[in-house]
């Protein structure tokens, strides 16, 4: 593991320990009480021990455990872009027990994949948000364009010469670059990578032009001048990249983001969804949390469970029209 995330989560560990001891009492204290947990939760993450949403889900499981007395485990279940960890969330018993932490993967798949075993807005319950995770336009040092403007300008004269660095067909990395083709008229060519790594090694020496990557992925390559950034994919400025614009500010209503959160099998009581949304809340309320939440990269992103729910059903509708109009097909 990355040695920086691994001190993240030994952080993270320390300060939910600092406080843990009021924070059960209090959970545990008053006559809406329930008898809920009991026993450990499972917490399901589609990606591997390592990756930005293990981290997040390990932070969140340790406020949730600390809060509600009992252990919310992180299962890690990678492969098929967070597919299998869905369906095992969709096939468990809705008794609170097993939860799934949605990520951008969830929206997206639904048009992505022609196959799925299963309805994502339909069998996955939205329990709460955790965090948006902010994007970054930006270009290696041999791309003559320091705005956004400039490098439509650059892209409308060089058509189909730029390329542009993914992460994979149907990732968010392609799928923000794929709506601001849309959005701008310009032919950018993907080039798909397997890892952030080689994509932003291969941006810096010149052999992409143009990627549209999380903050927290690029901003030591930005602020060490090896890459320029242009815009911000959010619609309002981050505080990481102060002085970058969004990219709205050039093309309106340019918007695109990560975002984290946890759903639970469909038919799980509302009753333990609103206590798990109540705590996860305290969580986005707190500043050591959020601190150690804005290190990784994340914006607290606090939201009931309907207001969770209708945010996954726009972006599941957003990134659909994108994946059809850019005939864009999983691997």
């Amino acid at each position: 593991m990355n040695p920086l995330r691994r001190n993240f989560i030994k952080r993270a560990a320390g300060f939910v320990a600092m406080t843990a001891a009021p924070r059960i009492a209090a959970a545990q204290s008053g006559p809406a009480r329930l008898t809920y947990p009991t026993r450990p939760v499972r917490l399901l993450v589609g990606f591997p021990p390592g990756s930005a949403s293990d981290i997040n889900a390990r932070l969140v499981g340790a406020w949730l455990s600390d809060r509600l007395g009992q252990q919310f485990v992180i299962e890690n279940r990678p492969g098929a872009a967070s597919n299998i960890a869905t369906e095992d969330v969709v096939r468990a018993a809705p008794d609170g027990y097993t939860l799934l932490y949605v990520t951008p993967p969830n929206a997206i798949n639904a048009t992505l994949y022609k196959h799925l075993g299963y309805d994502f807005l339909r069998d996955i319950a939205a329990v709460a948000g955790v965090a948006r995770t902010p994007g970054v336009m930006e270009v290696g040092p041999s791309v003559a364009a320091n705005t956004v403007a400039e490098f439509v300008a650059y892209a409308k004269a060089n058509p189909g010469k730029i390329n542009m660095a993914t992460l994979g067909p149907g990732s968010g990395q392609h799928l923000f670059g794929e709506l601001f083709m849309m959005m701008t008229g310009v032919e950018l060519v993907p080039v798909h990578y397997h890892g952030a790594t080689a994509a932003l090694t291969d941006l810096i020496g010149g052999r992409v032009d143009v990627m549209f990557d999380i903050v927290v992925s690029s901003i030591a390559q930005i602020k060490a001048g090896k890459l320029r950034a242009l815009g911000v994919t959010t619609m309002a400025p981050v505080r990481e990249l102060p002085g970058v614009p969004p990219i709205a500010d050039t093309v309106s209503g340019y918007e695109a983001a990560g975002f984290q959160g946890i759903g639970a099998p469909a038919k799980t009581p509302e009753e333990i969804i609103r206590l798990i949304n109540r705590e996860v809340s305290a969580a986005l309320d707190d500043a050591p949390f959020n601190a150690t939440l804005a290190e990784l990269g994340g914006i607290p992103f606090a939201a009931s469970p309907e207001s969770f729910g209708q945010f996954l059903a726009d972006e599941t509708e957003k990134w659909g029209k994108v994946v059809r109009a850019a005939h864009v097909e999983a691997e």
